[in-house]
């Protein structure tokens, strides 16, 4: 009888175990190349783009489709994080200090891409602050596996994940890349400031001019590279990128509107009774925003420079964490002479 129990426990002790390295192994599985969608694609690269179809091949048998990228790219914190949640992540005493030190370190290159193009150094040193912590964290998968994967198994959005794997290959050919070797975050973006190939393509700058626009290591490229992002989607320089608002007596049925793009203006948000301070025409597109603070409802109100901020990645909190962690910076460096425009909790992530 003590023998069976001894062995009954054993049997579900082992049990455990197998099941627990089967729930949180990651589970990785080769790239089918008789699947038609991965023919077609093998198709598409040798047709259009004159890649040797052995080489495609060789490339997409050698990368593994990963659970762990399925699950990331279902769980983004833009989609599952309260505002003051994910303001938390990214305005930290930790991460204004290095962003200080960053700042310093590379004061000639951001003072030379915010002369080029208008686009300000605090604007700079906030997206590659959220994006990969100055460069600190910039993805650990390889970009070819991620965009397999979530080119073949990935059916929300295959169509945009596919397009993108055309472009590491076009990208790894013409910066003469190791397809192989190139690393990233789990949707394929590279380097401090997280470029997705097509970006990587069209807006990436040759910095140092060195004949490579090099976006892993380079910083005259990759600072050059960002501000050329937003130049490129209109940033206009000197205007405004967002203000606090403040409901008055009037405002019954306030224009709220989280979305991508503005729809209101100037004169239309203080017609309905938005207070907020702009030294821009009524005119101007403007879109009040209500987010979840830390004691409650926090309005903001988003001019045309917020809304180019969504270009880089679409998301309201990535913009307004972006802008305020730059201006947090800006202010620690001693470019900004006030603690403007950054919220309630400012003073609770101050170095």
């Amino acid at each position: 009888m003590n023998y069976m129990l001894k062995t009954t426990k054993m049997f579900w002790v082992v049990t455990a175990a197998v099941l627990s390295l089967m729930w949180f192994s990651p589970c990785l599985q080769a790239i089918d190349l008789d699947r038609t969608d991965v023919k077609e694609f093998v198709a598409e690269l040798a047709g259009t783009y004159q890649f040797d179809p052995v080489y495609v091949q060789t490339a997409l048998s050698e990368s593994k489709s990963k659970d762990s990228i399925l699950k990331a790219i279902s769980s983004p914190a833009e989609r599952t994080k309260r505002w003051h949640e994910y303001r938390a992540i990214f305005l930290t005493p930790e991460r204004i200090h290095a962003g200080t030190k960053f700042w310093q370190k590379h004061q000639e290159i951001l003072n030379q891409a915010e002369s080029a193009t208008g686009v300000p150094a605090e604007m700079l040193v906030g997206i590659i602050g959220v994006e990969s912590y100055f460069g600190r964290q910039t993805g650990g998968y390889r970009v070819i596996d991620a965009l397999a994967t979530l080119s073949f198994d990935y059916p929300p959005r295959s169509k945009f994940f596919r397009s993108e794997l055309v472009q590491l290959f076009l990208l790894a050919r013409e910066e003469h890349f190791d397809l192989q070797n190139l690393k990233g975050s789990y949707a394929g973006a590279m380097g401090p400031p997280q470029f997705i190939p097509s970006s990587y393509r069209s807006y990436a700058v040759d910095g140092n001019g060195d004949g490579q626009r090099n976006l892993f290591t380079d910083w005259d490229d990759i600072l050059n590279s960002v501000a050329n992002y937003f130049a490129a989607h209109n940033w206009q320089p000197g205007q405004p990128v967002t203000a606090r608002g403040t409901l008055g007596n009037k405002a019954t049925d306030p224009p709220v509107n989280n979305g991508l793009s503005p729809k209101e203006t100037v004169a239309s948000l203080s017609a309905s009774g938005v207070m907020f301070a702009t030294d821009l025409d009524g005119s101007a597109p403007a879109q009040l925003m209500m987010l979840e603070g830390n004691s409650g409802p926090e309005y903001w109100v988003g001019f045309h420079n917020f809304y180019v901020i969504t270009r880089y990645n679409r998301s309201v909190l990535y913009a307004l964490a972006a802008f305020q962690l730059g201006r947090a910076v800006a202010f620690s460096v001693g470019t900004r002479a006030a603690k403007i425009e950054l919220g309630d909790e400012f003073a609770n992530a101050t170095p």
